[in-house]
């Protein structure tokens, strides 16, 4: 489904036209789990794209009692702000046309973008390349899987590991013509237990970046500070002491986090 993004110029933020614009919805979004619906929003003569997922279209999820998937969607968007990563779309909570729902501006994807994932036939990666690991391709054979070694991708990876993301499918990863790169679909996030699944293993283990160091020394300080007000509203204060532990264990390991062995450490489906 596809329709003419307009992004709002600086005098109307994507929030504001987000939260206050006149919500209208133009079709379903058919392969989500949850009810999606593809919309537009308009306000002050300005008009965008965007996916509106009301709280009365989702599923009850056993492992996440608390809460819901549209305030952990905006949550997740709340900690990409305090990054300064930008890796999330504008997501606001609002009241819509099926009561309250997450509200997040459409990103059109380039099809001519580079490759992301892929399949091969061999044992190691490609320079380039990142292994995540070995998949059935049927007939009994197998092919490993790979990920670009993408600094948009390991920055997702980061933000992944910090809100504990339990669900990073290729899927959910939207590269744009002007090469920025966005990931979406986060409501299984901020668990306190560890669930983080991922197709972003690539660097697991490996030292954490300069510039990776220093975004999670600020959203720490942010952690304490008006992030932290933000999230208070929109997940539990279990989830918020967990969502500050993770950061401090990541800024004392200096690593990428690994899988733990106690959680399937890839989705399924893995796209």
């Amino acid at each position: 489904m596809s329709a003419p993004e307009r992004i709002p110029p600086r005098s109307v933020t994507a929030a504001d036209l987000l939260a206050r614009g006149e919500l209208k919805v133009r079709g379903r979004i058919r392969d989500a789990s949850n009810a999606a619906l593809f919309c537009t929003v308009a306000f002050d003569g300005e008009e965008a794209s965007c996916v509106y997922k009301p709280v009365a279209g989702e599923r009850p999820l056993w492992d996440f009692p608390d809460g819901t998937l549209a305030q952990r969607e905006v949550a997740a968007y709340e900690v990409s702000e305090a990054m300064g990563w930008d890796l999330v779309p504008p997501t606001v909570l609002r009241d819509g046309p099926y009561g309250e729902g997450m509200c997040q501006l459409w990103i059109d994807v380039d099809p001519e973008g580079a490759e992301l994932l892929a399949l091969v036939d061999a044992e190691e990666p490609e320079p380039g390349w990142k292994a995540i690991g070995f998949a059935e391709v049927g007939d009994g054979k197998t092919a490993l899987l790979v990920h670009a070694d993408d600094n948009r991708l390991r920055r997702l990876a980061v933000l992944d590991a910090v809100v504990n993301n339990a669900d990073r499918k290729g899927g959910h990863l939207l590269p744009t013509a002007d090469g920025r790169l966005y990931g979406i679909d986060h409501g299984v996030t901020f668990n306190v237990d560890n669930k983080l699944r991922t197709l972003l293993w690539g660097w697991a283990g490996e030292p954490l970046t300069g510039e990776a160091v220093e975004v999670l020394e600020g959203l720490r300080e942010a952690l304490a500070g008006a992030l932290g007000t933000r999230l208070a509203e929109l997940i539990t204060p279990a989830e918020l002491d967990a969502v500050r532990a993770r950061v401090e264990a990541l800024l004392t390991s200096g690593k990428h986090p690994e899988p733990s062995g106690e959680w399937p450490a890839i989705p399924w489906p893995p796209v």
